[in-house]
């Protein structure tokens, strides 16, 4: 905001020294006069059109960054939405395969809870019921599904994600 008033009272001061300039030429004032009201004239002009287009290239610049900003929200959006589409996607796979193991609905829910870290307590608490229950059921989850433990099963579902770096 500062710019635009700095260039206005620039072109303002250039402004009235060319009327005394060109007043003083017609007075006969001496040319060293003249020539100094001349600089003061060339000076405030110079640097208001160099004000000018520093304020244009800050726009552009502006406008650009707007643009590059707008484009990198749009790109998250889409991420955001491949994100959903993919997490779906995995939830209807895991949910197949509790069904291949022959699952019951209350062990593929604390199987589900299990796969969201959830302590056999927290578990208890969510499904209002004791946890006895829920570490029985994930005992027979483990049993259907063939592993030793919660880690064990969380890792089944995850090893097809882990690629090996050698």
């Amino acid at each position: 905001m500062k710019e635009p008033i700095i260039t206005l009272v620039l072109c303002l001061i250039m402004l009235l020294n060319m009327v005394d300039v060109i007043t003083d030429i017609s007075l006969g004032v001496p040319t060293w006069h003249i020539v100094e009201e001349s600089m003061i004239v060339l000076a405030a002009g110079l640097a208001a059109g160099y004000l000018v287009i520093e304020m244009r290239s800050r726009s552009r610049q502006l406008d650009q960054l707007t643009r590059t900003l707008s484009k990198a929200d749009q790109q998250i959006a889409n991420i955001t939405q491949e994100m959903r589409s993919a997490r779906k996607q995995y939830s209807e796979v895991i949910h197949q395969q509790f069904d291949a193991w022959k699952l019951t609905l209350s062990e593929q829910q604390v199987a589900m809870l299990l796969l969201k870290g959830l302590s056999f307590k927290e578990i208890a608490a969510v499904r209002d019921t004791r946890e006895k229950t829920v570490r029985q059921q994930a005992s027979n989850i483990y049993g259907k599904s063939g592993v030793d433990g919660r880690h064990a099963f969380a890792g089944w579902f995850l090893e097809d994600f882990l690629v090996a770096t050698t």
